[in-house]
């Protein structure tokens, strides 16, 4: 595990780092090939990094060179599991970018983690840890924000761990089936074929977490459902764990349908991005109201993320930001 002896100087704005234990194979891949990690990790927090073999110093903010000596000792400890990935370097400089004043609190609480029994999943960022925690404590968990926060991904992860530690006896992943702009009827094939591209994310998550055999397996024995949300009505969800994605898509009428679907042992978890519905014009989205007439309600959990967690391509939430500020 790595060790750091660290001190600010009286101007707080430059900090001398030691990374150990020495290691030049794990100190090149901290760096980067030409030390493209570093130039990166300069960038994104706006500050200059100098190092002579292990021994590093940061210059620039005080809450900056904070936050770049906590992320450097981070990284060096990841280092030391193999190869710094571009999308785990992404992850962490953005987590960073967002609150750089946080290495100068106390000491963060153990990190918020969800053990699968193949996987293990970190929450990245003070929203995803409220996240996750919201997940684990409440039986209605509302999430919004934007794509690319992970606010799906997450719920689908919560709910595959209650179907492995039998605190639920089935999955269901719905979705609302709303054309945008694209015509269902113009799509090939039979019905089931015209809505799996709006599925498919889901489908997507599940493999990524349980490997695409087993959830096949598990879908033939009715262990996991993925489904249209027109196909919720008049079913009773009882000992299950059920995901409406997407659901800004939701009118009133099926968000209310949706909710009430809920039998004796049933969890749920309502994700969506307002910002982003395909509704006709004038008509209010069902996510919309639900939080509005439900948040603070026994039980029931909204979380909201912004475009500071967006764990995509650094340019989406140069996109996102612009388009707030073209509303």
């Amino acid at each position: 595990m790595a060790a750091a002896g660290a001190g600010l100087n009286a101007a707080d704005r430059t900090l001398d780092l030691l990374l150990e234990p020495a290691d030049n194979p794990r100190l090149a891949r901290l760096c980067g090939p030409l030390n493209a990690h570093l130039r990166q990790l300069e960038a994104r927090l706006g500050i200059e990094i100098r190092h002579r073999g292990h021994d590093f110093r940061l210059t620039g903010a005080r809450a900056a060179v904070a936050a770049g000596g906590a992320l450097l000792r981070d990284l060096y400890r990841q280092a030391g599991r193999g190869e710094l990935s571009g999308d785990r370097l992404n992850r962490c400089l953005q987590e960073a970018a967002a609150a750089p004043d946080a290495a100068l609190e106390e000491p963060a609480e153990e990190p918020v983690e969800l053990a699968l029994r193949h996987a293990r999943l970190r929450a990245h960022g003070a929203h995803q840890r409220e996240y996750l925690a919201a997940l684990q404590a409440h039986d209605l968990v509302f999430s919004i924000g934007p794509a690319g926060t992970g606010k799906t991904h997450l719920a689908v992860a919560r709910a595959v761990q209650a179907l492995e530690r039998g605190e639920v006896r089935r999955v269901l992943l719905v979705r609302p089936v709303v054309e945008a702009g694209e015509r269902l009827g113009f799509l090939p094939g039979d019905l089931v074929q015209k809505i799996d591209p709006y599925l498919r994310p889901m489908h997507d998550a599940l493999d990524e977490l349980l490997g695409r055999e087993r959830v096949a397996r598990l879908m033939e024995a009715g262990g996991i459902e993925v489904a249209p949300l027109a196909y919720m009505r008049g079913r009773t969800l009882r000992d299950a764990y059920a995901i409406l994605d997407e659901a800004q898509n939701a009118s009133r009428g099926q968000m209310k349908m949706f909710l009430t679907r809920l039998g004796f042992g049933a969890r749920a978890a309502v994700t969506g991005d307002l910002s982003q519905t395909d509704l006709p014009a004038g008509r209010r989205s069902g996510l919309e109201e639900a939080v509005a007439l439900l948040e603070g309600a026994p039980g029931i959990a909204v979380v909201r993320f912004d475009r500071r967690d967006v764990l995509r391509h650094p340019l989406v939430q140069q996109v996102l930001a612009a388009y707030e500020r073209g509303r």
